[in-house]
């Protein structure tokens, strides 16, 4: 008897060895991500930066030097991010909209969760697709924590920190004091002592953005100090592996919203217990120089949690076992900007950028509200309308950008001087353009679709993915670029032009009249062809028309066909009616009741921006509405 009992004891007690140690064999992960910061940390070499645990961070885990984020802005980063998918194959790449995804397609915590973690956010989504927090998160809140996890759960837990974004650097007062409290007078920055980059003007003004930028990010140290001692304190450091990272670069102009480097490079720095190491991986100390994109974060983490990863993913696992081939390329993606459409792919490798500009007869720094609203971007105008613009800065302001541009990014880190047209670089011009097409192929690139058609494809369709889910995909996206060529090419393009006016895909007679329109009088010829498309079956197309017809001094029905739309049901046409209508300067002047009327508008903020920006020019008034 008494043998049995000490044989059951023994069996009892291993057991119970066994499940307390069960927990370290998967590790705890924590991300703790920033708003708007580019790698201006001491750890990067970043001389005025004052981040000590940043710095420790780095000195005990591994520090990225070429991570990247899919886009210079938010939410379509975090559709990549939360999806590990590009933005743009889903629907997800405009700013703020809100995409259907289809029923195979899931975010990448859910998985984590049906294999036993306990997954927290704390607390931003803005994913741009309409999904259940409860089907990603246990929590997703401002109460959000690991510590609130069932005994003995794995966690993967999110902490985001907000007083980095672009509005904390303009903020002033009690505001700004209170987001660097705890800022000691030694870490305060001397505006004179910083060096700014050269695309932006030398004011006090400007340098006051920079000082509080670099302030902001110590404020940033200190919370990062905390979450690291909260799981010191719960004994949970070294079964916890932590992510930092940035949603995307600094939120200043030229940077935040831009896929050049100030806008898309992030710091990105991974502690690793030395029990999860792989092998030759987390060493302390490590500098790594791998490409890595914001859409690998995910797959990394489910690698790393020994999670299968779905084929439907983009990104791939940098960290764990298994690996698959070190990437070649980073692509980025620029579409619609909070009110501003802007269609711009790019491609990096370690050393140079390629953009393609599908888009280049509109400027680099189109009027959006937010920016706008920003110290530096306020200097940048001011000196503009005074002719006081450095070179750098001077380019950015242009009217109009060059269709494509090259950047050799370790001659020119600040992405100053365009190669593009160098008999020198044709031949790596030429790989970065192959890299561009077949990657806008392979991963079915949506961004050459007006919104509008993508909302009824996904109304008709079921989703946006399913749009482009289709043999000939790759066929209507060289019709599409295609057709973007012919309106680069002036009146050569013409021809081409015109055959796309019977297309069956309304994104092609789109582009059609859009090429035509840019033309202005030079395609009045074809204003007969433009009036029949003012019937067309789809909205967007008939304001590209419309648009077409006042560009060549034919405002007549062609105003009545966009003031129609501006009064639209669906939100998106409202916005390319009220773009269309601002672009066009004094010829939009009979719009002013319908422009008036739109101020009014409650479903879509940026239908109100636009039309109070087309009357300000109009009426000579400024900010009447926020």
């Amino acid at each position: 008897m008494f043998r049995a009992v000490l044989l059951g004891l023994l069996v009892f007690s291993t057991a119970l060895v066994q499940t307390q140690g069960a927990e370290p064999d998967r590790p705890n992960i924590v991300w703790l991500s920033t708003e708007d910061i580019s790698p201006q940390l001491g750890c990067y070499g970043e001389k005025h930066a004052i981040t000590p645990t940043l710095d420790q961070l780095a000195a005990d885990g591994v520090r990225y030097t070429n991570a990247y984020t899919i886009a210079g802005v938010c939410a379509p980063n975090r559709t990549g991010i939360i999806l590990g998918m590009y933005p743009t194959s889903v629907g997800g790449h405009h700013m703020r909209c809100k995409a259907t995804l289809p029923d195979h397609i899931r975010c990448f915590p859910a998985y984590l969760r049906e294999a036993g973690y306990y997954c927290t956010n704390n607390s931003k989504t803005d994913y741009n697709f309409g999904v259940s927090v409860s089907q990603v998160w246990d929590d997703s809140s401002k109460k959000a924590h690991w510590k609130n996890r069932p005994e003995g759960n794995p966690f993967f837990a999110v902490f985001n920190y907000t007083n980095t974004h672009e509005g904390s650097i303009r903020a002033t007062g009690k505001s700004y004091a209170q987001k660097t409290a705890r800022l000691t007078d030694d870490q305060r920055q001397d505006p004179d002592a910083l060096e700014l980059p050269p695309y932006y003007p030398d004011t006090p003004v400007v340098r006051n953005d920079w000082k509080q930028y670099f302030e902001l990010i110590t404020g940033l140290d200190y919370w990062v100090a905390d979450h690291l001692q909260a799981l010191e304190d719960a004994g949970l450091a070294e079964n916890t592996i932590v992510f930092f990272w940035s949603d995307h670069g600094v939120g200043l102009p030229r940077a935040k919203r831009w896929l050049y480097d100030s806008g898309t490079r992030v710091p990105l720095i991974i502690r690793i217990p030395s029990k999860f190491r792989g092998a030759g991986q987390g060493s302390p100390g490590a500098v790594c120089d791998d490409l890595v994109s914001s859409i690998d974060f995910g797959p990394t983490v489910l690698n790393l949690a020994g999670v299968s990863i779905p084929a439907n993913m983009c990104g791939r696992p940098f960290l764990g076992n298994d690996l698959p081939p070190a990437r070649d390329y980073i692509y980025g993606v620029r579409d619609r900007m909070d009110e501003r459409y802007d269609c711009v792919r790019s491609v990096r490798d370690k050393r140079f950028r390629y953009l393609r500009n599908y888009e280049s007869f509109k400027p680099y720094a189109q009027y959006m509200n937010t920016p706008e609203g920003g110290p530096t971007m306020m200097e940048l105008r001011r000196l503009q309308a005074l002719g006081q613009l450095p070179p750098a800065a001077e380019r950015f302001m242009a009217d109009t950008k060059p269709v494509e541009e090259f950047y050799d990014l370790e001659n020119d880190p600040h992405e100053i001087h365009n190669l593009a047209g160098d008999p020198k670089w044709q031949a790596e011009i030429e790989r970065f353009r192959k890299a561009h097409l077949t990657w806008m192929d392979k991963t079915r690139d949506l961004g050459l679709i007006p919104e509008p058609e993508l909302t009824a494809g996904a109304q008709k369709l079921g989703s946006e993915w399913a749009i482009l889910d289709r043999p000939d995909a790759s066929e209507i996206l060289d019709r599409l670029r295609r057709l973007v060529r012919a309106g680069e090419q002036g009146k050569e393009g013409m021809d081409d032009l015109v055959a796309a006016f019977g297309a069956e895909c309304a994104a092609e007679r789109f582009w059609a009249a859009t090429g035509l329109g840019n033309l202005g009088p030079k395609a009045s010829a074809q204003a007969d062809q433009l009036k029949k498309m003012l019937g067309d079956d789809s909205p967007v197309v008939r304001i590209a028309a419309a648009r077409a017809l006042c560009l060549m001094g034919q405002e007549q029905d062609a105003l009545d066909t966009l003031t129609e739309q501006l009064a639209s049901d669906h939100q998106w046409v409202r916005l390319h009616a009220a773009i269309a209508l601002d672009t066009l300067g004094d010829k939009a002047r009979p719009a002013i009741p319908a422009l008036q009327t739109a101020l009014g508008d409650k479903q879509n903020k940026y239908v109100v921006r636009v039309a109070n920006h087309a009357l300000n020019g109009l009426e000579g008034t400024q900010n009447r509405v926020p």
